[in-house]
């Protein structure tokens, strides 16, 4: 996100006594460089409130609200779909979680919420992460119509659902078969 403001906390300098609050709320200007960054065509009245808790001697808790209104193009008729946002964001910042890969496979830690203790956050790269994975993959605008697409190579017949289903066609052989033994 090259034209967005970071907004850096170093835990070094939070209270370890009592929560510390911040409240994001981008400009006109920015949202309309994040909707180009995300490939929507409109974010609106984003807000992320957040609040970042003392978790234990080293570890940290980020607790967060994010709202925002995006528009984008419905997958069917282009039509444009609004989509009300509204999550809660967790976040724990963990002293030695280690996170470097062994091999080629990387296992999931069961709490997705964890995260490397580092020296410091930036509220904006987790307020456009949360809103990135918040946004429909596909949306469609309600009573779009249903499409059917049928792509083949020319001069080829065209898969249908029928030819999909193996176990239709063998229960169909099997109708056949026990016919045939009956006559």
């Amino acid at each position: 996100m090259t034209d967005l403001p970071r907004e850096i906390l170093r835990f070094a300098d939070l209270s370890k006594s009592k929560p510390t609050t911040r409240d994001v709320r981008p400009t006109p200007a920015q949202l309309s460089t994040l909707a180009t960054e995300l490939g929507v065509d409109t974010v609106k009245k984003l807000t992320f409130d957040v609040k970042i808790a003392p978790m234990g001697k080293k570890d940290w808790q980020l607790s967060a609200q994010l709202g925002a209104t995006v528009v984008q193009p419905c997958v069917v008729t282009l039509d444009p779909v609004t989509t009300r946002i509204d999550e809660k964001i967790t976040r724990k910042f963990v002293a030695g979680l280690d996170t470097t890969p062994e091999g080629d496979e990387v296992e999931m830690p069961e709490d997705e919420t964890l995260e490397p203790l580092g020296d410091d956050i930036d509220l904006w790269d987790i307020m456009i992460e949360a809103l990135s994975l918040s946004i429909p993959a596909f949306p469609r605008r309600e009573n779009a119509p249903a499409v059917e697409l049928s792509v083949t190579e020319p001069g080829k017949e065209v898969l249908k659902d029928e030819d999909l289903k193996p176990f239709a066609g063998l229960a169909k052989l099997k109708e056949t078969l026990q016919k045939d033994g009956e006559e």
